[in-house]
């Protein structure tokens, strides 16, 4: 099994940019999954970065171009290093072309529960009584690689999509763990925060649904154990949704945020 930390290393060239393997295994059928891309791109940002600001807490990122399994390039560019943050510039590229680019803000996270918090865990039944989310889920029309290497357990009334009968309340939720046992850190946890399946299929629109922009907040070190993540989508308009996700870790804090624009093909209304 690919470890997550092996699947995002990054290797620092000469000329200043980092290089990169991209696994195959971190993915939605034949392409590289988006939360994964960012968390490559988050480990070269930390190694710019230095010691005094570790964690990745922000990023926004545009897709341009899926890439192909195998190497790529990160050159990072530092926009201003402060006494709490650093902001840099990262894009991937592969044969000279860009494929990524974002903005990510970097920092020290603690374990700190919240000063406020207005938003409560998803309730979900106990994991063993949600739904193990295989590599071939039916409905989907694809293979889904990822799922060996994320252990996902859906929320069985969520799941109706799965039986030609969907929903369309707009909401999938589950929990999550790294299948190598790993606890999840600042990086992993933009891996959550782009869960599959895309909540178009709860609204009746299987299929493809590709990131063309996300952005992501990671509030604080996750506690050991697993996710609870919830993701819903408000408006599909000209094949375009937007979905949010919320991930709360084991002691029911928020730790991680994101909100994304999809491509999605939409069938005729009903």
């Amino acid at each position: 099994m690919t470890t997550f930390r092996d699947a995002t290393a990054v290797a620092p060239r000469a000329d200043g940019g980092f290089d990169a393997t991209l696994d195959e295994k971190w993915s939605v059928g034949d392409k590289a999954h988006g939360g994964y891309l960012l968390a490559v791109m988050g480990r070269a940002a930390i190694e710019s970065a230095g010691q005094d600001h570790p964690h990745l807490t922000a990023v926004s990122g545009s897709f341009i171009s899926p890439p192909s399994f195998g190497a790529v390039r990160i050159d990072v560019e530092t926009l201003r290093r402060g006494k709490a943050v650093t902001q840099v510039r990262a894009r991937m590229s592969q044969n000279d072309a860009p494929l990524v680019e974002a903005l990510i803000t970097l920092g020290r996270l603690t374990e700190d529960d919240p000063w406020w918090s207005g938003l409560e865990p998803v309730e979900l039944p106990d994991e063993q009584e949600c739904w193990l989310s295989p590599t071939e889920p039916p409905g989907a029309g694809m293979r889904v690689p990822l799922m060996e290497v994320v252990e996902q357990r859906l929320n069985p009334a969520h799941l109706a999509f799965a039986f030609g009968e969907p929903a369309r309340q707009g909401v999938i939720a589950g929990w999550q763990r790294l299948a190598d046992g790993s606890d999840w850190d600042p990086l992993s946890l933009l891996v959550a925060m782009d869960p599959v399946p895309p909540v178009s299929f709860d609204l009746g629109a299987p299929g493809w649904v590709p990131t063309i922009q996300l952005s992501a907040y990671i509030r604080r070190l996750p506690a050991p154990g697993p996710l609870r993540v919830r993701l819903t989508a408000s408006d599909v308009t000209a094949e375009r949704m937007d979905e949010t996700a919320h991930a709360w870790d084991a002691k029911g804090r928020l730790v991680a945020q994101a909100t994304q624009l999809a491509a999605v093909r939409t069938p005729a209304q009903p």
